[in-house]
């Protein structure tokens, strides 16, 4: 239970890793708030996290902005009565070559995947600076390290995740607040279900592992950030990815 008595909010936390981020804490004793655009999907989390025995919300929360995150924030101080933990999961991709790309596709993921992380941070931020604790663990990627073809918004908005992580810290340590990021590599979701088989065994001749990862990999990294194993860490980006990318 090393997050007994924890107050955890996790973006985007209705499905695939969030979901799973958002279990995972509440067997390790968090109480935990699901933010997503997709409020249905988020009460169902919400429910499973409730049979477990812990306090959970779920709200619609667009992180593209600023005034309806602050209005969840203060929704949580008021119902719960504090956060102690930030997971800023919320990630979207639109795709496509720079040359073709539309700068609403652009606009979109960088709104979402970058804009939403700041704003969520300094949203939450206030109050953990009060409180004097915290932890916050923003989803990067390794493709924000090593880039991809047909990426170039997603690419720059998680490369973008990467420094910001950096930079909060650098803000928030003099008030034992620590901010890391977690890179994930291929991760086994829906989505890479999907994909051809061919493309698969692609994919898998670049990781040393040879495996796709888990939900719950990226779950268990996120879970070492928010606990007390990592006290004394902060500004780092965790890659998780079957040794794929080596620095």
């Amino acid at each position: 239970m090393r997050l007994q008595g924890k107050v955890a909010l996790v973006t985007g936390g209705a499905r695939g890793i969030g979901r799973e981020i958002c279990l995972l804490f509440a067997k390790e004793g968090a109480d935990i708030v699901i933010g997503d655009v997709n409020l249905a999907e988020a009460e169902k989390t919400a429910a499973e996290i409730k049979a477990l025995g812990r306090k959970s919300m779920s709200l619609h929360l667009d992180v593209t902005s600023f005034e309806k995150v602050q209005e969840a924030v203060n929704k949580i101080l008021d119902n719960l009565g504090k956060i102690d933990i930030l997971i800023n999961n919320a990630g979207i991709t639109k795709d496509g070559l720079m040359l073709r790309m539309q700068d609403a596709d652009w606009d979109a993921v960088i709104a979402v995947n970058l804009k939403g992380t700041f704003n969520c941070t300094k949203a939450v931020s206030k109050a953990m600076l009060k409180q004097k604790s915290g932890r916050i663990v923003n989803i990067a990627s390794i493709i924000g390290i090593i880039g991809n073809p047909g990426q170039a918004n997603y690419a720059a908005s998680k490369a973008g995740i990467i420094a910001l992580t950096k930079t909060t810290a650098k803000e928030l340590a003099s008030r034992a607040i620590n901010v890391n990021a977690v890179a994930p590599g291929f991760i086994q979701t829906d989505m890479t279900a999907k994909l051809p088989e061919e493309l698969k065994q692609k994919m898998l001749a670049s990781i040393p592992l040879a495996k796709l990862g888990l939900p719950q990999d990226v779950a268990n990294a996120c879970l070492f950030l928010s606990s007390d194993d990592a006290a004394y860490i902060t500004g780092q980006t965790l890659v998780v990815d079957g040794g794929m990318v080596m620095a």
